[in-house]
């Protein structure tokens, strides 16, 4: 049952704000959407811009800083959009709240996207964001484990995300051992602590730009073994999705998003730290931690881009390939067609 309770909050958001205004869940939707406090928007024209709610996928962090730079900068009011950005209440529902129409775009994870398309959702991604992955296995440096075969006999935490449980199979099975030889344990979002509390020998589903750093900070040193180093193919981390209807309903408006918020994105690319005083500057009721997201930058960067797939781009190979992983994994079936999944034509050339 657990294996599909995020895939399960999903079918079932999307399936309430369907029924209709008085539903339980489209109050909530619509109460997430409305009582967040916007991103103060430049006027940029006398023409009426058109309002655009996008849905973060977490707090504001690093990952989200040429989101803001295209807010403050009056890239999206240039393009006619008043955006508001919004973090989510909850972070299971960004699939749903996008389908329903109740956000016009979310920040999500191609995994997740390819488990919700094969159950039916109709969300698809329209731009790249964060090019590899950020997901991997961690372990203290002092415990020797730096690579997966060394965990014979360990005790592995995990976040409860089912295709993580298949990653951290592929990885052992890549250097030599089996599901059966470790033991996993659920410990939700506590990784570190879990780490640190010696509950667990490593982790899977730590955010290199993230946990690495809440250790260090902390005066731990860590080994992080990363899974497209042992055989989990390249995805990408984070992607803009958007409804299927939104691309066809507003295609311009869509392609008018994804160049402003491309325009950020280069900002941030160009000025990293300048990025984080931006988000900093327009978030300063969040709970931010300065320090973290500062050296996050600095690592996430270089996965916002690289020489071969510049920002925004979605790569037919990385679809493929990580579909075909997931249906030997039997996260999702046959019948998912990746292609469906993505449409590369909003991105900027």
């Amino acid at each position: 049952m657990k294996k599909f309770l995020l895939l399960i909050t999903i079918l079932t958001s999307v399936a309430a704000i369907s029924c209709g205004d008085d539903s339980e869940v489209d109050r909530e939707a619509r109460v997430v959407i409305e009582t967040v406090a916007p991103a103060a928007v430049p006027s940029a024209t006398a023409i009426p811009a058109e309002g655009v709610v996008l849905t973060l996928d977490w707090f504001p962090n690093a990952n989200h800083a040429g989101i803001y730079e295209a807010v403050e900068r009056g890239y999206f009011a240039d393009a006619g959009l008043n955006v508001s950005v919004v973090p989510p209440a909850d972070p299971s529902a960004i699939l749903s709240l996008v389908a329903g129409g109740h956000s016009d775009f979310g920040m999500f994870y191609q995994p997740d996207l390819m488990q919700a398309r094969n159950a039916g959702v109709p969300v698809i991604a329209v731009a790249g964001v964060v090019q590899r992955p950020l997901n991997s296995m961690m372990a203290l440096k002092s415990s020797g484990i730096d690579r997966p075969g060394k965990l014979a006999g360990k005790k592995v935490g995990y976040p409860g995300i089912p295709w993580n449980e298949a990653m951290l199979t592929t990885m052992l099975e890549a250097d030599g051992l089996s599901r059966g030889d470790v033991e996993l344990v659920d410990v939700g979002f506590a990784l570190t602590q879990a780490l640190l509390a010696g509950t667990v020998d490593a982790v899977v589903g730590a955010y290199w730009t993230h946990e690495l750093i809440v250790l260090e900070n902390e005066g731990y040193e860590a080994n992080v073994i990363l899974p497209d180093d042992w055989g989990v193919p390249t995805y990408y981390e984070l992607i803009l999705v958007v409804s299927e209807k939104t691309v066809r309903d507003r295609p311009e408006m869509v392609k008018k998003f994804v160049q402003a918020f491309s325009r950020g994105y280069q900002q941030a690319l160009a000025d990293p730290q300048g990025s984080i005083d931006t988000m900093l500057r327009m978030n300063p009721d969040a709970q931010i931690d300065e320090a973290v997201d500062r050296a996050g930058v600095e690592l996430i960067v270089p996965l916002w881009e690289s020489e071969t797939q510049p920002f925004g781009s979605l790569a037919p190979e990385r679809w493929s390939s990580f579909a075909d992983w997931m249906k030997s994994r039997d996260l999702v079936d046959d019948s998912l067609q990746p292609t469906a999944a993505y449409d590369s034509s909003f991105a900027v050339k």
